[in-house]
C-alpha cells in the first residue's frame, strides 16, 4: 500500500503549450512511499520479501519515483489514466509512439511529436519498478537488499552491441571472491577460459583484448540481492492508489486505467498479469486495459533472487537467461514440453482487456507465434474474447520513425519501416474497448490453417544477389537452471510468417510501405566482421530495395520499380490501402494523410 506522496516539483508542461481540447498540461515529479506485508496473500509471490528488513510491525518499506502529466484544467481531461511502464528508466511513449524526441525531460512541444495521448486528454503516469535503472532518469525504485544472502550466478557480456564497447565488465551484483571468465565466438561454440582480474567487487577485466561481438560469460558468487519483485507491487500500489484516492492529485476521479509497454516494458506487463499483480491488495483490478508492443512471448528476469531484468533473450545474446516461460499464450492450453497447463490470464475479474502487437523480429527471435498456437506449433489457438493479437508485417523490433537505413553492424541495410501508425490506431481502439465496450479490430496474425505461418526452413525468400538466409532462428525451449544452463531436450514449436514473391510477409497489418513496397522488409539481419560473421544479429531487420529498372536487376527475381509502377507513381495504390486501413480502424485518419500527401 502507498503510505505517502511527496511532490518535489510541479510546473507547467513544455511552457504551457496547448494540446487540442485538453488544453495545457502540468508536470508533477515526486516520490511515493509504500509498505508491504509479507504475509498478505497479494504479496507472497514476491521472492525474498519474507527475508527483507522490516519494521516493528513486520512491514517492508520501499520508495518509488514518479512522473505525472495531467491536464491543468482537470475538466478538460478524459478522466482516464494511461500508465507507461518505463524501459530501463526511459520514457518511450513520446519518442516511439509519438515520433518525438528521446528523453524523460521534454522541454518544447516538438519533443512530444504528435502528442497523441495528450491530445486525447489522458493523464499520464510513470514510476520506478526496476531498482537497477539509472537514478538519473528520475524513475528509480529503492528497495531493501538481503545482506547475508549469497548464490553462485552467471552473467554475459557482448562488446559493441547493446551496451556499447566494454573495456571491463561491470557486474550486476557484488561478488564474494574471484570470478571465472570464458569466451565463445557464437552462441553454439564451446566456451574457452579467459584470464582476468577483479578490479573491485563489481568489476572484472579480461587480461587479453576484448573481442567485438563475442560472448563473454562471467561466473561468480553474488551477494546482497535487492528484493526486485517489489517492483511489481510498487506499480500495482501507485496505480491503485491514484485510481481510488487520487482525486486531489489529478483534480478529478479516475474512471479507467490503461497500461502501455514497449519491449522490456511489454514483457514486464505480461509478467505483471501472469504473476497476479493486476489485482491490488483489496482484490480490485489495477489495469482495465493493457497494450504490449514487441514483447513476443517474453517476461522479465525480475522476481527472483539475483534477477537481471535488463536482459533480453535473442539467438546470439542472453540466449540462456530466463525470459520464455510457459504459459506463453492468453489461451488456456496444455504444455507437453513441461507437463504443465495454464494461460497468461488468471481467468477472473482482474484480467484486463489485452492487445499484443509484435513485429517480424519477435517471430524470428522471440517465439511470438506461440502467442496464438499450441505449444508444439501444430495448430492455431483460439484467443479469449478479451485478447487481440497483431503482427505488424515487415517491421524490426525497434521500429519507429526515423530508423537508420545504413548497415550498422550488419551484412544488409537495416529495416526502416515505422509500425507506429498502426500502434497509435490500436491504442485508440483499446481505449474505446475499455470505456465503451466497442470491440477492436479482429486479430491479424499469420496462421497455420491458411499456410501463412510456417517453420523457418519453409520460408521461400526471393532470389536476390548476395542474399543469404539465416542459419538459425526460434530456438525456444525451457531453460532449466539459468545459473548453469544446458541444452534442453525438448523445444517449443515456434514458427515464422510466410512471405510473398517479394519477400514481404503476407499476413498481419500491412501498412503502405509493405502493401505498396519499394523493397523487401525483413525482421532479421546477419552480423558482419568484426562481429561474428553470419550470426543472426540482435533484433536488427533488413531492407533490400527493388531495382529501379529491369536493366539493373540481374539475378534478382523481384520486378523492378519501373515495372511495378509504370506511371512513375504509387499514389493511387497507397490511397486504396490507407482507405482500407482507416475503415478497419488500423490507421488513424491523421496518419493516413501523411501517407497520401
Amino acid at each position: 500500500m502507498i503510505t505517502g506522496i511527496e511532490i518535489k516539483t510541479r510546473a507547467a508542461f513544455v511552457g504551457g503549450a496547448l494540446f487540442g481540447d485538453a488544453g495545457a498540461y502540468e508536470r508533477i515529479d515526486g516520490v511515493a512511499s509504500g509498505l508491504l506485508d509479507p504475509n498478505h496473500p497479494a504479496n507472497q509471490a514476491i521472492a525474498l520479501l519474507d527475508k527483507a528488513p522490516h519494521d516493528t510491525n513486520g512491514m517492508v518499506s520501499y520508495r518509488t519515483d514518479f512522473i505525472l502529466l495531467r491536464p491543468a484544467d482537470a475538466a478538460k481531461g478524459n478522466g482516464r489514466l494511461l500508465y507507461e511502464v518505463n524501459n530501463r528508466g526511459r520514457i518511450m511513449l513520446f519518442n516511439n509512439l509519438c515520433a518525438g524526441a528521446v528523453g524523460n525531460h521534454p522541454v518544447k512541444p516538438a519533443d512530444l511529436g504528435n502528442a497523441l495521448p495528450l491530445r486525447l486528454g489522458f493523464s499520464l503516469l510513470w514510476s520506478g519498478w526496476d531498482p537497477g535503472a539509472p537514478k538519473a532518469t528520475g524513475l528509480s525504485l529503492d528497495v531493501p537488499a538481503i545482506d547475508d544472502f549469497t548464490q553462485p550466478i552467471r552473467e554475459e557480456f557482448v562488446s559493441g552491441t547493446r551496451l556499447g564497447v566494454h573495456e571491463a565488465f561491470k557486474l550486476a551484483y557484488e561478488a564474494v571472491g574471484p570470478a571465472s571468465v570464458t569466451v565463445r565466438r557464437t552462441q553454439m561454440a564451446a566456451r574457452v577460459p579467459v584470464a582476468s582480474d577483479m578490479l573491485d567487487q563489481r568489476t572484472v577485466r579480461p587480461l587479453a583484448p576484448i573481442e567485438t561481438g563475442s560472448i563473454y560469460e562471467v561466473r561468480y558468487t553474488a551477494t546482497k540481492p535487492p528484493v526486485l519483485g517489489i517492483g511489481f507491487a510498487a506499480t500495482r500500489d501507485i496505480v491503485s492508489s491514484i485510481r481510488h484516492h487520487g482525486t486531489e492529485l489529478l483534480g478529478r476521479p479516475v474512471t479507467h486505467t490503461l497500461a502501455f509497454g514497449i519491449s522490456q516494458a511489454g514483457r514486464y506487463l505480461r509478467d505483471h498479469i501472469a504473476q497476479g499483480f493486476n489485482a491490488d491488495e483489496d482484490g480490485r483490478r489495477v489495469f482495465d486495459g493493457v497494450f504490449t508492443h514487441v514483447a513476443g512471448i517474453g517476461r522479465v528476469f525480475h522476481n527472483t533472487p539475483f534477477g537481471q531484468p535488463f536482459r533480453t533473450r535473442t539467438w546470439h545474446e542472453d540466449h540462456d537467461f530466463p525470459e520464455v516461460e510457459f504459459p506463453h499464450s492468453s489461451a488456456p492450453m496444455d504444455d507437453p514440453v513441461t507437463g504443465r497447463s495454464g494461460a497468461l490470464m488468471r481467468g477472473d475479474t482482474t484480467d484486463p482487456l489485452l492487445i499484443e502487437t509484435n513485429t517480424s523480429t519477435e517471430y524470428w527471435q522471440k517465439g511470438a507465434s506461440l502467442l496464438h498456437t499450441d505449444a508444439l506449433g501444430e495448430s492455431d489457438a483460439a484467443l479469449p474474447a478479451n485478447v487481440r493479437a497483431y503482427l505488424v508485417a515487415g517491421t524490426q523490433h525497434g521500429g519507429k520513425a526515423g530508423m537508420p537505413r545504413d548497415n550498422g553492424p550488419c551484412v544488409y541495410p537495416r529495416n526502416w519501416h515505422d509500425p507506429m501508425p498502426a500502434i497509435r490506431a490500436l491504442l485508440v481502439a483499446l481505449d474505446e474497448w475499455v470505456v465503451s465496450g466497442r470491440l477492436p479490430p479482429d486479430s491479424r496474425v499469420p496462421r497455420i490453417d491458411d499456410g501463412t505461418l510456417v517453420t523457418a526452413d519453409r520460408v521461400a525468400f526471393p532470389a536476390i544477389p548476395g542474399f543469404v538466409r539465416p542459419h538459425a532462428a526460434n530456438d525456444v525451449s525451457p531453460l532449466g537452471d539459468w545459473t548453469d544452463p544446458h541444452p534442453a531436450s525438448k523445444s517449443y514449436g515456434a514458427l515464422v510468417p510466410r512471405v510473398d514473391a517479394d519477400g514481404n510477409e503476407i499476413a498481419g497489418i500491412r501498412l503502405p510501405d509493405i502493401a505498396v513496397p519499394k523493397g523487401t522488409f525483413l525482421g532479421w539481419n546477419l552480423y558482419k566482421p568484426p562481429y561474428p560473421d553470419g550470426e543472426l544479429a540482435d533484433r536488427d531487420g533488413t531492407f533490400l530495395a527493388f531495382s529501379e529498372t529491369e536493366a539493373d536487376r540481374a539475378g534478382d527475381s523481384r520486378p523492378s520499380v519501373r515495372v511495378r509502377y509504370p506511371n512513375g507513381s504509387d499514389a493511387e495504390a497507397i490511397r486504396t490501402v490507407t482507405a482500407a486501413l482507416v475503415a478497419d480502424r488500423l490507421l488513424l485518419k491523421e496518419d493516413a494523410e501523411h501517407f497520401t500527401c
